[in-house]
């Protein structure tokens, strides 16, 4: 008899995602009608030409941008009926960020900024936890420097352990490594890969780079504001490819 493996629980799910932008013969329609799921403890890369509404994708799953019509549900919770205070609090308690530009505040030490969401939220950091944290993304040694003393790797390094010290329901990261060196990029790549083996962490990865995805389980290709293919764990030669081909669709 074979065993019937249950699918890995959807932390965020997604259903008939519009998104559209002005009214008219001048609307721009970023998504038409996408519809994902999100796998607990798995990285999932979303890829797509420039203006193929991946970036807008993110933003409405983030709970960043509101969709014209759809639902997004993040933990269990539909965040379309939430108030900004109530969304600012389940993106607080369930969501963290990486940003291109890595967004740290420059009066704060890297310490200070990796446990700033945790002071926001008026909650004792961890100590255990912060410590594992900063051992696993390598900044033990430059925790008393500020932004400008870091280089940009070590700087990124601060914001993924700044997005994971909550421990949030899911991680989004948006073109983590498009300001960074191609070595850099692969050591915050490692980072990434290794928060999801050996934290958990579920991940969201917008880029454009073919050997960033290439680390995921699973890579969106969206065109025209639609999921246009839907591949597992591929090669950057097997991304490229079917990159070039949504992008001449």
């Amino acid at each position: 008899m074979t065993a019937i493996i249950a699918p890995p629980e959807a932390v965020v799910s997604a259903r008939d995602l519009v998104r559209r932008y002005g009214d008219g013969d001048t609307a721009v329609h970023a998504l038409r009608g996408v519809s994902v799921d999100i796998a607990r403890g798995r990285l999932t890369a979303v890829m797509g030409p420039s203006g193929s509404g991946k970036s807008t994708l993110m933003h409405i799953l983030a709970g960043l941008d509101s969709p014209t019509s759809g639902e997004v549900s993040v933990a269990g919770v539909d965040i379309g009926g939430l108030d900004d205070t109530a969304l600012t609090q389940l993106r607080r308690d369930h969501i963290g960020f990486i940003f291109q530009f890595f967004n740290l505040l420059p009066m704060l030490t890297a310490e200070e900024n990796i446990v700033l969401p945790l002071k926001l939220a008026g909650s004792k950091p961890d100590a255990a936890w912060v410590q594992r944290v900063v051992d696993s993304v390598g900044l033990t040694a430059r925790l008393n420097h500020r932004p400008s003393e870091l280089s940009g790797g070590q700087q990124q390094r601060v914001a993924v352990a700044r997005a994971l010290v909550s421990r949030p329901s899911v991680m989004f990261a948006d073109e983590p490594t498009g300001n960074l060196d191609s070595r850099t990029s692969g050591e915050i790549l490692a980072l990434l890969r290794d928060a999801v083996d050996m934290l958990g962490q579920t991940t969201v990865m917008v880029t454009h780079d073919a050997h960033a995805a290439a680390i995921a389980d699973r890579v969106l290709f969206l065109a025209d504001g639609d999921i246009v293919r839907d591949l597992g764990p591929s090669s950057a030669h097997e991304i490229l490819a079917t990159l070039e081909e949504v992008s001449g669709r």
